[in-house]
């Protein structure tokens, strides 16, 4: 019996080690984000580790399964999410319910000048995005507008590094109250598609730090962004996927970043390179971004088994590995595994009526004589719509901001929703080929022919709407390469007069995310700027054409009436594009209007300019002192006044000259903006804050910034050319 008793105990104690044996290793989900980390980390064998860092797919990468830490699937744009594509390919996967809301170009949301409709767009967006179960959004897009040529610059936020960085913020905070992490890219100096994946930029660091990493730093010091995408040019010698400087001494030092860098896709070059200079999650590599040059594995990532095997070789400090590993745990208790994330929505009425109200506040009105606009319901009988851009898709195309979307309203739909279809006469006027990336292929209709059909549409006409511009083929607006002319494509220009000549009732809608040479500018009665739309493009047009809606929007870049008078281009092309292999930004800090004031160059249209239905009058300015120390925040306050008939918006902007100063600098740099909603005949007094330190220049002496004691000139106006009241302050 005792025999028995004692093979019972040794066999049940033996079934009882090996179930202990086999007992699933759990995280512990309990404990603060930072301790679920180093919880999960301390569970992890280095093979998990490194299978963390590197792609398994075309949009995803690895998780570990044994842990229940699942994978991080990324997704693009910045506008809109796009739509599945197969595993290892970039073709769409052929879902029936992967069809997005399209939300304007962040040019528009930049031109609205709102950063309250930019945390809708975030919120919206982001909902989106976590309804199709992604964990990083790649965007929003900040960098620079420095040449009008540049084909990524309709995926951007203007010309000025103060408007990105106010508008960046809610954006991001947006989409990331919905446990998805916004990606800001391209850090950094991504400013031209022309030989992107090779071109070493050269710059000054007053212009780096003062001009081109602004927006960047209050994304992740402001927004506490969650992640960041690396550009695919060098920049002084380094490609800046991975690039010492950038990334580990500026971001990941000096700005506290403790988010995930993923490589842009087909961006990393160097398994050296990515390991030591900052690179934690490699995405897209043997690929130029959108097409794959041949079969590889994920494996043979400079991330994967190279990484691995330098690891167990010693090769690589393996406090760089759990860096990485960390970083990308951290990203996914953030994201996926959080334990308040929310269940997002797609394609709702929200956000339909989110992305209309954005577009709307994003037109703007460039030109308007003899009230051109609006033209209410019922005023003309006969309305004659001409232009490509009236009928054609603008969510397509682009590169990888192309979009699958659920519908589309164009602007031709818009019109005959707002007039009917009985007064609407659509010719077509021009005609562009097709949107494939990489290539562009011509139409093959006739240019002649379909001019002079459209001049006999605007000839029975009582007033014509010619809506045309760029749109997302190669060559235009579009990934990869960058505009080859400043001038309208297909023969528009040459259309304009003739519709001119056949009715001098003729007014230009632009749809485009680019600037372009207007040299009918003086026949034209009207000129409305109306970027790429989204979904709701058609509706929001109509709203602001018939007077429904008071345009409101500012342009978030200037619009030069030559292309030589820009500064990238004044200086020759070692500053635009380089000589293929290095580019040198000699314009240094005078980008945009910034350049037009100090030069004394008269802008075809300037930065933050845009009419309205009403008008406005601007008050003088107020401080709460005139003497000031440099940690002191200033209290300025106005007034501004609805002189107008219409309910309407002014955008006042607040800048700042500095008159005697050790170092060049511009006439005057924007430091406040306030958009003002007002009913006809009402007076709003609106205050902003701007302290003392943003007066500050980049002292390349210093290595820091610097406020200088002296005086200061805060400048008041509705535009970077349009200042109506001054008042000096004083900085000891």
């Amino acid at each position: 019996m005792k025999s028995i008793l004692l093979t019972i105990t040794v066999i049940c104690t033996s079934l009882l080690a090996r179930a202990q044996q086999k007992q699933p290793v759990y995280l512990d989900l309990s404990q603060p984000i930072e301790r679920r980390v180093e919880n999960a980390l301390s569970l992890m064998t280095t093979e998990e580790k490194v299978s963390l860092c590197y792609a398994q797919s075309k949009f995803s990468s690895k998780g570990v399964p044994r842990l229940g830490i699942p994978e991080v699937w990324t997704d693009d744009g910045p506008h809109g999410i796009r739509e599945e594509v197969l595993w290892d390919e970039w073709g769409g996967a052929g879902w029936t319910n992967d069809s997005c809301t399209a939300f304007p170009a962040l040019t528009c949301l930049a031109a609205s000048f709102n950063p309250k409709l930019s945390l809708l767009y975030g919120q919206s967006i982001g909902e989106e995005a976590r309804y199709r179960n992604k964990t990083v959004l790649l965007g929003p897009g900040v960098n620079i507008y420095r040449t009008p040529l540049n084909g990524r610059n309709f995926e951007y936020m203007g010309e000025d590094p103060y408007l990105s960085s106010r508008m960046v913020i809610p954006y991001i905070q947006g989409v990331q109250s919905n446990g998805v992490a916004a990606c800001v890219k391209h850090f950094a100096l991504n400013n031209q598609e022309e030989w992107r994946g090779h071109i070493n930029v050269d710059l000054s660091d007053r212009a780096l730090n003062e001009i081109y990493l602004p927006a960047f730093k209050a994304a992740v010091q402001e927004a506490k962004a969650w992640s960041i995408m690396g550009s695919y040019n060098q920049f002084r010698g380094q490609h800046c996927c991975h690039n010492d400087l950038l990334l580990n001494k500026i971001l990941k030092k000096d700005w506290a970043f403790d988010g995930v860098v993923i490589s842009d896709w087909g961006g990393v070059h160097n398994t050296d390179e990515a390991v030591n200079n900052g690179l934690d999650l490699e995405m897209g590599t043997y690929t130029d971004g959108l097409t794959t040059k041949g079969k590889f594995p994920y494996s043979s990532y400079y991330l994967a088994n190279p990484f691995l095997k330098g690891i167990k070789e010693g090769k690589y400090d393996i406090t760089l590995l759990d860096d990485k590993a960390r970083r990308i745990l951290r990203l996914i208790f953030r994201t996926t595994m959080s334990q308040n994330r929310p269940f997002g929505r797609f394609v709702s009425p929200e956000h339909s009526e989110a992305a209309r109200k954005i577009a709307q506040e994003g037109i703007v009105l460039l030109k308007n004589e003899n009230k051109f606009f609006p033209v209410p319901s019922g005023k003309f009988k006969k309305i004659a719509v001409i232009g490509e851009n009236a009928d054609r898709s603008l969510v397509i195309g682009g590169g990888s901001s192309s979009l699958k979307v659920a519908y589309e309203k164009s602007p031709l739909d818009g019109l005959i929703a707002k007039y009917g279809k009985d007064h609407i006469t659509y010719s077509l006027g021009y005609a562009s080929g097709p949107a494939l990336y990489g290539r562009e292929e011509p139409s093959k209709l006739n240019a002649d022919s379909l001019i002079n059909a459209a001049v006999e549409v605007a000839k029975q006409a009582d007033i014509v709407f010619f809506i045309g511009g760029l749109n997302k083929n190669h060559f235009q607006d579009c990934e990869g390469g960058d505009r080859k002319s400043f001038s309208l494509p297909f023969g528009q220009d040459k259309l304009i007069d003739a519709l001119f000549k056949a009715n001098k009732n003729t007014a230009v809608v632009l749809l485009s995310g680019n600037a372009v040479s207007m040299p009918w500018i003086n026949k034209v009665p009207a000129i409305m700027q109306g970027w790429y739309l989204g979904s709701e493009a058609g509706n929001a047009l109509a709203d602001v054409i018939s007077g429904e809606v008071n345009p409101s929007g500012k342009l978030p870049f200037s619009f030069p009436k030559k292309l030589e008078d820009n500064a990238a281009h004044f200086y020759g092309k070692i500053s635009y594009p380089g000589d293929s292999i290095n580019q040198f930004y000699k314009e240094d800090i005078l980008v945009g209007y910034r350049w037009f004031d100090t030069k004394k160059i008269s802008p075809q249209f300037s930065f933050g300019y845009g009419l309205s239905y009403t008008s406005f009058d601007l008050g003088p300015l107020s401080s709460d002192k005139k003497l000031y120390s440099k940690s002191d925040t200033v209290r300025i306050s106005f007034t501004v006044k609805n002189t107008g008939a219409k309910y309407g918006a002014e955008v006042v902007q607040l800048y700042v000259h500095d008159p005697v100063c050790t170092v060049t600098r511009p006439v005057k740099e924007l430091k406040a903006f306030e958009k003002v909603f007002l009913k006809p005949g009402e007076t709003k007094t609106v205050e902003v804050r701007l302290k003392v330190a943003d007066l500050a220049f980049y002292d390349e002496t210093k290595k820091n910034w610097n406020v200088e004691a002296g005086d200061f000139i805060l400048q008041l106006g509705n535009s970077s050319s349009h200042i109506s009241q001054k008042l000096k302050i004083t900085v000891r």
